[in-house]
């Protein structure tokens, strides 16, 4: 018997999108936020879910939450959806528009995981490449969806891994190049300053997607939410599983929405840090920081091993991301900024393994 003979080809041939299980005292990772909630909301929290019944299910349809989400976005509830963390309202886009032979324009290097998802329904991803200074080539784009007549584009912004961000002028050039769906992932939209929001009622083939992930600390917890126009949103709802957002999970996206001032502060902060290691970074010899309006930073290590860096940090208890096996991204590792104590540990910890790699760091090694 062989009972993988009934999975996919296509699926076979894939690699799953994996993350080695590595712990370390300083984890910068996975973009996260490095600062928690307050224990004093998480404990208003908690309170809230003692009080619930545990054996009834949450609302089949978050319908408060999406209202909350709406006005705080400043968007129609009827054209908002929320979902567990934003790859699930992804996922439900695709299966709604992706099938055999369906293209969808990707550009590359990025989060990987849209075009598993593409290849996984059937689809072709039509990878665009960035530019050499890692910018979006926005010319290639949309002679790529006109020429494909893609049923999708999706564009991460600012980019994960490499913090590229996609000018308002240019998503606009996106969604003019005919009716496929341009989705915007603005995973990290809280660092750079800069949304899309705006446009969606001039273009009804543009999706927003967010999430509670990255900058309002509940990555723990999972909350993500997709806006576009309610026809769209409609069509999406009905690959959302039903309750799909566990009452605890709701009930702290209640307590994030009302300390939205106090998360302010922690993404002002957070910028701040960035700044400053960029800043840093620029000075040290052997390392070409890329310009980046998330909350990491990609590093170009020009003489030493991306590997062999990644695993001297790692020795010192510093975990980052080795993103060389990305398209273009060879050379490169990317941190994500951390308290001003993580960053200053990881500074510290760059010179010496770039120092093991032979690099004369002159004057900066004690400082780095």
């Amino acid at each position: 018997m062989d009972p993988l003979r009934h999975v996919k080809p296509e699926v076979r041939r894939l690699r799953a999108y994996t993350l080695a299980a590595r712990e370390a005292p300083i984890r910068i990772n996975q973009n996260e936020n490095p600062w928690d909630l307050p224990e004093a909301v998480k404990r208003r929290v908690l309170d809230k879910a003692l009080v619930r019944p545990w054996a009834r299910y949450p609302d089949f349809d978050p319908r408060e939450l999406t209202e909350a989400l709406a006005r705080f976005s400043g968007w129609s509830a009827e054209g908002t959806l929320a979902g567990n963390g934003s790859n699930e309202l992804i996922e439900a886009l695709l299966m709604v528009t992706v099938g055999p032979g369906t293209r969808v324009v990707i550009p590359e290097p990025t989060f990987t995981l849209y075009a598993l998802l593409t290849e996984i329904l059937g689809g072709e991803a039509l990878r665009v490449p960035l530019t050499k200074e890692l910018r979006y080539d926005t010319r290639a784009l949309v002679e790529a969806r006109r020429q494909s007549d893609a049923a999708v584009t999706i564009v991460c912004s600012p980019n994960n891994p490499t913090g590229t961000v996609l000018s308002r002028h240019d998503l606009e050039r996106l969604c003019r190049a005919g009716d496929g769906i341009v989705v915007l992932d603005e995973a990290y939209h809280e660092f750079g300053g800069e949304t899309a929001v705006p446009l969606l009622d001039k273009h009804p083939n543009l999706v927003v997607l967010r999430t509670f992930s990255k900058a309002r600390a509940l990555a723990g917890l999972r909350v993500g939410y997709l806006l576009a126009a309610p026809d769209l949103v409609r069509e999406v709802n009905k690959a959302r599983l039903p309750y799909n957002l566990n009452f605890f999970t709701q009930t702290a996206a209640f307590a994030v929405l009302e300390e939205i001032e106090a998360l302010d502060e922690m993404v002002r902060r957070i910028v701040e840090e960035r700044e400053r290691l960029l800043a840093r970074l620029g000075d040290m010899p052997g390392v070409r920081a890329w310009p980046s309006k998330a909350n990491f930073i990609l590093l170009e290590l020009l003489e030493a091993s991306p590997r062999a860096v990644f695993e001297s940090l790692y020795r010192r208890g510093v975990l980052v991301r080795d993103v060389s096996a990305y398209p273009m991204l060879s050379r490169c590792i990317r941190v994500s900024v951390g308290t001003p104590e993580e960053n200053e540990a990881f500074l510290h910890a760059l010179g010496t393994a770039l120092g093991e790699a032979g690099l004369d760091l002159g004057a900066d090694t004690g400082r780095a």
